[in-house]
């Protein structure tokens, strides 16, 4: 099965918030609601005692991770929340009775109720152009090319960002210490996060 989902080079990440307002606009998301949050994370000493300018300060860009083992589904009582043949986790509307077991179950935080519509959103990795061989809207707009697109089943160096260019040959040459995901509460997170000469937290 393929297991699409989004690798973060965090070194290039400028946090100019593109890829929020990119999702917003194209999938029609509330205002104070996200698909996508920006997180500062830090200043943090390099070194105990350590001062500006020996910090560490990225941006971590937090979604939907389309789980591999996915608590919001094995919670849901109507089966809204399921997952398709692309490997991403995707909520059915037309089932959802907006209970938000999932919300609450997802340890990142990244699912909220359509107040209006009285259902469950979150990021959807933009189906609607991954199934016409495009890129999600948060990839293709980021001005940093820091996000990029694929399948997890291969080398995450192929996945495809902005102008054709791949990870592998665009970015800079990282190692696995380098590769990081978010904690894993049992439901293996898919995405994955590359941050190079600096403490990932």
């Amino acid at each position: 099965m393929t297991r699409y989902g989004i690798v973060t080079d965090v070194n290039r990440c400028v946090g100019c918030l593109g890829c929020s307002v990119a999702c917003k606009a194209v999938n029609g998301v509330p205002v104070g609601a996200f698909w996508n949050k920006t997180l500062r994370i830090g200043p943090n000493p390099v070194a105990e005692g350590g001062n500006w300018p020996d910090v560490d300060l990225y941006f971590l860009t937090v979604s939907c991770q389309h789980c591999d083992n996915p608590a919001c589904v094995s919670v849901c009582p109507t089966e809204a929340s399921h997952v398709v043949a692309d490997g991403t986790v995707q909520v059915d509307k037309s089932k959802c009775i907006g209970c938000q077991f999932c919300a609450m179950a997802c340890p990142y935080g990244v699912r909220y109720l359509n107040e209006e519509e009285r259902v469950v959103e979150k990021c959807t990795l933009c189906e609607q152009q991954i199934a016409q061989g495009e890129l999600p809207q948060c990839v293709s707009q980021c001005g940093g090319m820091a996000r990029w697109f694929g399948d997890f089943d291969g080398d995450i160096r192929a996945f495809k960002g902005a102008g054709g260019h791949t990870l592998g040959e665009f970015c800079e040459e990282f190692s696995d210490a380098d590769v990081h995901s978010l904690p894993d509460a049992g439901n293996k997170p898919r995405g994955r996060f590359i941050l190079r000469r600096m403490t990932w937290r």
